[in-house]
């Protein structure tokens, strides 16, 4: 059998960073009806790091488009966090880069216009990008101009020809998410005007190792990034980056700030100090990336121990957040509705259904009152103190909250 290549430099790809074995789509939450059918397809979670460019990378082939349908399930808006986290990307940019009503401003993977509607409360001009077509119309409904369509070099120049040119682009947990890396980047120097402002927000590759952020890794997720191989993609396709914030979203991003090549944009102490963080932590050396399966199995064994207990103890144990996150973790620690009685969370369009491969049912945040779990297991632990707060009246019945990253911790309610 002939090796994977690498989705960027390709290389051949002979060294293995985590198997998560054979699992179903993160966010393909069941119907009644397709539970009872028992036909839930599952594909492998294998991934990859290059030995060349070291990207860590997913080696299956499941195309975008079974992921990202027309049912696609993740709607920004229902995250308070997310959604003022965009509003406040919205003030700095309009205020650092001087956008006003002449300027435009493309999100890629728009969603359902949580970003972009801050910018066009300004009476800045916008247009969305987004593939899944129920998050479009969201977007529609509040006003939001959006192109129903996959971005790529042949979407890139067919706005370019209709004069959607932009002074900023945002693409915010997209670049993960493609699975040809240089067709999808080859796309934004055709759009950004000469001296536009291009930013990419993603997860930083560093916090999934050090923390064991293991539950990131799903199908959604074609690559896993840090600065070392994302400077390497945007320098093959003319672009560069010139400055960076840390943000503390999932688990940890990095909002990269990049430009065209030629641009004037100057290079920031940030972003040759994270380069000097990298290096440190050897992002640069094959050895960095060996051992992890071990520590990933270490946090399994603790959350089994926990589930073990509870279950002698007689405690019952639900979850919050039907997150993708929480189905990679569920999903590879073997757990079921036999462990975990109910998951809650805000999304309609997830309630109703079942967790993908564990089929724990998905509620409404309001069935925590009526159910009264001793434990409430927080998928989404970037949510924590979010989530906390929001059910901080579980301590009425003795409930405390659990989370299991990196390691299994029970908590005050």
């Amino acid at each position: 059998m002939t090796a994977p290549t690498c989705r960027f430099c390709r290389a051949p790809l002979t060294r293995t960073f985590l198997d998560l074995g054979l699992q179903p789509l993160a966010n393909s939450y069941l119907t009644p009806e397709q539970l009872a059918a028992g036909d839930e397809p599952v594909f492998p979670l294998h991934t990859r790091v290059c030995d060349r460019c070291f990207l860590v990378q997913a080696d299956h082939d499941v195309p975008a488009e079974a992921i990202f349908d027309a049912g696609y399930a993740y709607f920004s808006s229902f995250s308070p966090g997310w959604v003022e986290h965009a509003r406040l990307y919205a003030e700095a940019m309009t205020e650092r880069f001087g956008l006003g009503p002449d300027s435009l401003v493309v999100e890629v993977a728009s969603n359902d216009g949580y970003l972009l509607k801050h910018f066009l409360a300004k009476d800045i001009p916008v247009l969305g990008i987004e593939p899944t077509a129920n998050t479009a119309e969201a977007a529609r409904a509040v006003g939001v101009r959006t192109d129903v369509v996959f971005f790529n070099a042949e979407t890139g120049a067919n706005l370019a020809a209709r004069g959607d040119r932009a002074d900023l682009m945002a693409a915010n947990n997209v670049l993960a998410h493609v699975p040809d890396l240089n067709a999808f980047v080859a796309g934004f120097p055709l759009v950004l005007k000469p001296q536009g402002v291009l930013t990419f927000e993603f997860p930083h590759l560093l916090n999934l190792i050090e923390k064991v952020q293991f539950d990131t890794i799903y199908h959604e997720h074609y690559s896993y990034l840090s600065l070392v191989a994302v400077e390497q993609v945007l320098n093959a396709h003319g672009l560069r980056p010139f400055d960076v914030e840390l943000l503390p979203t999932h688990g940890g991003s990095l909002r990269l700030f990049c430009c065209h090549r030629a641009s004037g944009h100057e290079e920031t102490d940030a972003l040759r100090a994270l380069r000097a963080t990298e290096s440190a932590a050897g992002l640069d050396r094959i050895a960095t990336y060996e051992g992890y399966a071990a520590r990933v199995e270490a946090v399994r064994d603790s959350f089994l121990a926990f589930v073990r207990d509870a279950r002698d103890d007689g405690k019952a144990i639900a979850a919050y957040g039907a997150a993708a996150k929480g189905n990679t973790f569920l999903n590879y620690c073997g757990v079921t509705r036999d462990d975990i009685v109910e998951a809650y969370d805000m999304n309609p369009a997830k309630q109703g259904r079942y967790l993908p491969g564990s089929h724990v049912p998905v509620r409404s945040p309001e069935a925590v009152r009526k159910t009264r779990p001793d434990y409430v297991l927080i998928l989404p632990w970037n949510l924590k103190d979010e989530i906390t707060t929001q059910l901080s009246f579980i301590a009425d019945w003795g409930g405390r909250f659990v989370v299991a990253s990196p390691e299994t911790q029970v908590l005050q309610g």
